[in-house]
């Protein structure tokens, strides 16, 4: 029977089981069994008047998919992706197809299938264009072929056996019908019906027979039925070239080759939201995925499709990411969204789609504003190489004119920043996040002040000699410090971040890529327009960069050609995230600040109250403060205990007893849920030890390796504290708040350091730079020091000071 009478005889049938009731204003769908389905889109129609339209699908409007269409546009953005209503689902032959190409990959499949069903039952329509036909079939077939089989051809091995004797059409013929029953099975499971709906090339030729494909698809998403499409591999012919309804090549019109364009023009026929492309690639890529340097492109644009290499297609189908690409582009122009993604990993790859989640690569007409991900990089590259060149005096001199700036134009930051809290309070932000946030003149004295100190101490970082050594006589050895090269510093709710992190960067001749949390963007704004002006003054102005966007942040984590290290400043989720997303950047950083103060049972009671006060109480919100007090068990029956505790109390201090202290108390507060906790406010646990080293073992236990604090009058458990807890700072008796780059005397930190790598603490200009060795010869070669060479190694240390304006040269003339 023709396609064409299928789908009449389809449609008689539908008609059959319905009846229409009005409503108010509506259409109901009465199902025989009692079911009632509304319709989610209501639609007129203009297209092609003159051929007669089925009443069954309504008057739907298409968009165009002539040469000339009506244009329309996708979502701007991944987060607009959560409003898509209709649905197209396209599932590739590695997707469907098991790793033998011999049958179903029933695991992804099911999957696939429950996730489908959960948008279904949403209130989303989706339509699914799948493969899998020639694989079930050959699955099928594969048993009669060995009983048909003389004793002769049973030798051949398996493979060359199913590739000779299966022909794919006669595969698709046996398959169709079972891959057919079997989504019908599977979305059963989820009460959902699905409708078969084969299709051929001819069908796509004219205005008649497309026009019945689209009332039939439409009828059946209305009536909440999932239709499963696939090409006739019966008798598909070959590709095709792209021609339009005259039969003239035009690159305005895409013809059905494979599954990839199929979709395509399935989803501008029944005007769909969203077209998502399942592939067994993570997306696309700047080239062949294999290949070094390629990397996963986000978010593409149709302009970025000229500068893309492809691969060879995939170990299945017909298609390839040339296809996919293409089909993409040409929905996007027509107002469909589309996603190509990975259909092969275990996620929920259909729902964080649609949740606005960065997987596989979006296509958007969009572009968001201010200059490309990589150009900003290239900048700040660039920029910094030029601070490399200035002499110390120059970039002590952008420093202090930034410290300058702060003061003379604090009305302008603060008149930013009370827009950023008015904002931050709307949104019910907490007390502690607001603490961070906010911005006041003596903040802003004080962030002067040691940005005056970065710059006094910029005379010693860039080119400073830390190693000279004569290896043998006329040939001298120099390690010398440089920069690292471009940093990334990601920082949320905390503006003050900004010009501390700058100055650092231009102390230590580094270019820098700075990002700031959305809450606090009029602030960041106006603090990056100082930096700015600051470094304009020796024309150097790019090598400070604002990332202004969320979704430019995924970018540049993939920039590890550009960006040498990043630095994030924030949540525990936030650094977790960063250090997921970025695959070969280093990242530098802390998740939490799990601080404790350990009160020894020969603390000076005075001490233990003022430090613990200060501790907790100074500024809740910081890292390094407080957030568990430990307690020598000999003094819980002592007045040094409840002293502790009724400060606590008249600081309103919330405390959280642990599960020794908590059984000890007959009234009391609640036992913690958790002894490794940040509340980043006047909250904190306590909790009794045995003695210092059980104090020990519980910081390694509970701690995040940032700042532990013991109080204590005996020197031998003091050292011992000091010398055991493992940690990047450990006090004794002085206040956690200490661990801070200003108060270490640094100037500034771009951040505190818990890994045991490169640096430890607050991370300062110090930790900013990295080595290079300089040698200099008069010609000499290795083959001179061997046995029967005429020089011999002295390797012999030389002092530095001798060499100090040696050194300073050494920088000059290797930055220029």
């Amino acid at each position: 029977m023709p396609l064409l009478h299928k789908l009449h005889h389809a449609q008689s049938f539908l008609v059959s089981r319905l009846t229409l009731t009005p409503g108010h204003g509506q259409r109901t769908l009465n199902i025989r069994n009692g079911t009632t389905f509304r319709p989610l889109y209501s639609c007129q129609s203009s297209l092609h008047q003159q051929t007669p339209q089925p009443q069954l699908g309504g008057n739907c409007q298409r968009r165009g998919i002539s040469t000339t269409p009506q244009r329309s546009r996708g979502a701007a953005f991944r987060s607009d992706l959560k409003h898509c209503q209709k649905i197209v689902v396209k599932l590739g032959s590695a997707v469907i197809t098991r790793d033998d190409e011999c049958g179903v990959a029933l695991g992804r499949l099911a999957s696939i299938v429950e996730q489908v069903s959960e948008l279904q039952q949403s209130g989303c329509q989706l339509l699914i264009v799948t493969s899998g036909a020639v694989a079930f079939g050959k699955q099928r077939l594969q048993q009669e072929v060995l009983l048909s089989q003389s004793m002769r051809e049973t030798l051949i091995p398996s493979n060359e056996k199913v590739q000779s004797l299966l022909d794919p059409r006669a595969c698709a013929a046996a398959g169709q019908s079972g891959l057919m029953s079997m989504y019908q099975s599977m979305f059963s499971q989820y009460g959902l019906t699905t409708a078969q709906v084969l299709v051929t090339k001819a069908d796509f030729r004219h205005d008649y027979t497309r026009s019945n494909l689209r009332a039939t698809l439409s009828e059946l998403l209305r009536m909440n039925i999932i239709p499963i499409v696939n090409t006739n591999d019966v008798i598909s012919a070959p590709p095709e070239p792209d021609l339009d309804l005259q039969g003239v090549r035009s690159p305005g019109v895409i013809s059905i080759k494979d599954n990839d364009s199929l979709a395509a023009r399935l989803a501008i026929e029944v005007n769909s939201d969203l077209l998502v492309l399942l592939s067994d690639v993570d997306g696309i890529y700047s080239g062949p995925p294999e290949e070094d340097g390629s990397r996963l492109m986000d978010v593409m644009y149709p302009g970025d499709v000229v500068g893309i290499k492809f691969g060879a297609k995939s170990r299945v189908g017909i298609g390839g990411m040339e296809s996919k690409v293409k089909s993409a582009i040409w929905s996007l122009e027509r107002g469909c969204s589309v996603v190509i993604a990975n259909g092969m990993k275990k996620d929920d790859i259909l729902l964080n789609v649609m949740k606005g989640a960065k997987v596989g690569t979006f296509f958007t007409e969009t572009k968001p504003p201010g200059i490309s991900p990589d150009l900003q990089a290239t900048r700040a590259r660039d920029g910094g190489r030029l601070l490399q060149t200035f002499t110390p005096q120059m970039r002590a001199e952008i420093i202090n004119r930034l410290a300058d700036l702060l003061v003379e134009r604090k009305e302008v930051v603060l008149t930013a920043n009370k827009r950023d809290l008015n904002k931050a309070r709307m949104s019910n932000m907490s007390t502690p996040m607001l603490a961070r946030l906010s911005l006041d003149e003596h903040k802003l004295a004080g962030l002067a002040a040691g940005l005056r100190q970065i710059a006094a101490s910029s005379e010693e970082t860039v080119g400073r000699v830390i190693k000279r050594t004569l290896v043998a006589e006329g040939l001298h050895l120099t390690k010398v410090t440089v920069p690292i090269g471009v940093l990334m510093v990601i920082f949320e709710s905390r503006p003050d971040c900004l010009p501390q992190v700058a100055s650092l960067a231009i102390s230590s001749a580094n270019g820098l890529l700075l990002k700031g949390g959305k809450e606090a963007a009029e602030s960041n704004k106006v603090l990056h327009q100082l930096v700015e002006e600051a470094l304009d003054i020796h024309g150097a102005k790019e090598a400070v960069q604002l990332v202004s966007t969320r979704e430019q942040i995924g970018d540049l984590l993939q920039l590890e050609g550009l960006i040498d290290l990043i630095i994030p400043r924030g949540s525990n989720d936030m650094v977790q995230k960063i250090n997921r997303e970025s695959k070969s950047i280093p990242v530098l950083g802390h998740s939490d600040g799990i601080c404790h103060v350990y009160i020894d049972e020969k603390a000076d009671p005075d001490m233990a109250i003022k430090v613990v006060r200060d501790s907790k109480c100074d500024y809740p919100a910081a890292c390094n403060a407080m957030e568990t007090l430990l307690i020598h068990k000999n003094l819980r029956e002592t007045p040094l205990f409840d002293d502790l505790l009724d400060m606590m109390r008249s600081e309103k201090v919330k405390i959280h007893p642990g599960p020794r202290l908590a059984c000890s108390l007959k009234f009391g507060p609640a036992e913690a849920k958790s002894l490794k906790v940040e509340y980043s406010g006047l909250e904190c646990a306590v909790e009794v030890v045995d003695s210092a080293e059980t104090a020990i073992d519980h910081i390694h236990k509970y701690g995040s390796s940032h700042t532990d604090v013991i109080v204590t009058e005996n020197e031998n458990t003091a050292k011992h504290f000091l010398r055991s807890v493992d940690s990047a700072c450990v006090f004794h008796n002085a206040s956690s708040r200490f661990a801070d780059g200003f108060r270490f005397g640094l100037g500034a930190e771009v951040g505190i350091s818990t890994t045991r790598i490169h640096a430890r603490g607050p991370v300062g200009v110090e930790g900013l730079l990295t080595t290079k060795w300089i040698m200099e010869g008069t010609g000499d070669c290795v083959q001179d020091y061997s046995q029967v060479g005429t020089k011999k190694y002295l390797h012999q240390e030389l002092p530095l000071e001798a060499e100090l304006e040696e050194g300073e040269e050494t920088e000059d003339t290797d930055k220029s």
